[in-house]
């Protein structure tokens, strides 16, 4: 270790694997039904989600030994392999199409979702971009113009297939790469009023997201139809009370929350660890975004404050979309929590970032 180095951070160390372990223990409990009703193994996504674990500690270890700067060598040949497996996923014959929507590549149950590395390669390639001394990004055309060019390419390949919950991490994390840049403040405004009208115009060209727009407002006027999520979602939530009905007794995960192991496994932890559980990831992913945005505010290069700055954006986004959209309080659009819900690519990829951000850890004052 040299004298620039310290230890990782111990918090951000215990908060992940502290996170990681509920998440394995939840996938077991909320998926163990669905797992023997359409497998006959009720170990079936557990088993999956602790290889996949495993591959991502090994990730994490590596990336958390390496020196974080060697990954500005690498910013755009990553960025570029992430734009192509956005180009392929959108082939028919190719991309699969699950959930309605063509956003993996793979064979039969495995694959990997492209999408979730376009949120790791475009966080990584605008801090190694935007970093650099000679660049001004406080100039409209020369210095905003042309990240934001390739973040609308990015999201625009991303709702192609469409996957509006990703993108809009993806473009939320990148977008605070941006501010904390140095770009004005009446740029921004003026392109998010801009924005605003195009998010509009999306959910109303799909009349699927107006329908999640109109069940997130009232979800009893369709309660069988797009309000059922969000009133199974709840259903869970309350019985839940204080401290839960116990590990493993959830009413909600017998066939009536939909896929309870991904999306809304936060409402199934609810409903057996109560507000005390819930309460408790919170806690977690909190003291995870407090030592980030520590890292980004102590570490002297830029590179390395503007990525422990995206990194913390997309876990912070991500967490607020998915808790928002189980407590019914934002629409549905497909965001799992990081750590807790069952996914290879989401969780790989995650413990990845997190892999650079304890190195990142290591070189803050």
């Amino acid at each position: 270790m040299s004298k620039s180095e310290t230890a990782p951070d111990f918090w951000l160390i215990a908060s992940i694997l502290g996170l990681l372990a509920i998440g394995i223990v939840m996938v077991y409990s909320a998926g163990s039904v669905l797992g023997f009703h359409d497998y006959g193994d009720p170990f079936y996504f557990v088993k999956r989600q602790g290889l996949f674990a495993v591959l991502g500690l090994i990730a994490m270890f590596i990336m958390m030994n390496v020196n974080y700067r060697i990954l500005r060598r690498y910013a755009k040949p990553i960025l570029i392999t992430c734009f192509i497996m956005l180009i392929i996923v959108l082939i028919p014959g190719i991309g699969v199409v699950r959930g309605g929507a063509r956003s993996w590549l793979g064979i039969s149950s495995f694959g990997i979702q492209p999408s979730e590395f376009m949120k790791l390669g475009m966080v990584l390639f605008l801090s190694y971009w935007l970093s650099q001394k000679e660049y001004n990004i406080t100039s409209f055309t020369r210095g905003l113009l042309p990240p934001l060019g390739i973040i609308g390419l990015a999201f625009g390949l991303i709702m192609l297939q469409p996957d509006l919950g990703t993108g809009t991490v993806m473009l939320g994390a990148a977008l605070l790469i941006v501010f904390t840049a140095g770009a004005k403040m009446k740029h921004l405004l003026g392109l998010a009023a801009v924005g605003a009208a195009g998010f509009i115009g999306l959910i109303i060209a799909a009349p699927y997201r107006l329908q999640r727009i109109t069940a997130f407002l009232d979800p009893w006027s369709d309660p069988l139809g797009a309000g059922y999520q969000i009133i199974q979602s709840l259903y869970a939530i309350g019985p839940g009370g204080l401290a839960g009905l116990g590990l493993g007794m959830s009413r909600q995960k017998y066939s009536y929350v939909p896929e309870p192991q991904t999306d809304f496994i936060f409402s199934i932890l609810s409903e057996e660890l109560g507000f005390i559980g819930g309460l408790f990831v919170l806690f977690l992913f909190l003291i995870i975004v407090w030592r980030g945005i520590r890292v980004a505010m102590t570490i002297d290069d830029p590179f390395g404050s503007l990525l422990a700055v995206g990194i913390v954006g997309i876990v912070g986004i991500q967490v607020i979309i998915n808790i928002g959209v189980v407590i019914g309080l934002m629409p549905v659009t497909g965001i799992t929590l990081p750590l807790i819900s069952y996914g290879g690519s989401s969780l790989t990829l995650m413990l990845t970032a997190f892999g650079i951000l304890l190195n990142l850890s290591r070189y803050a004052r």
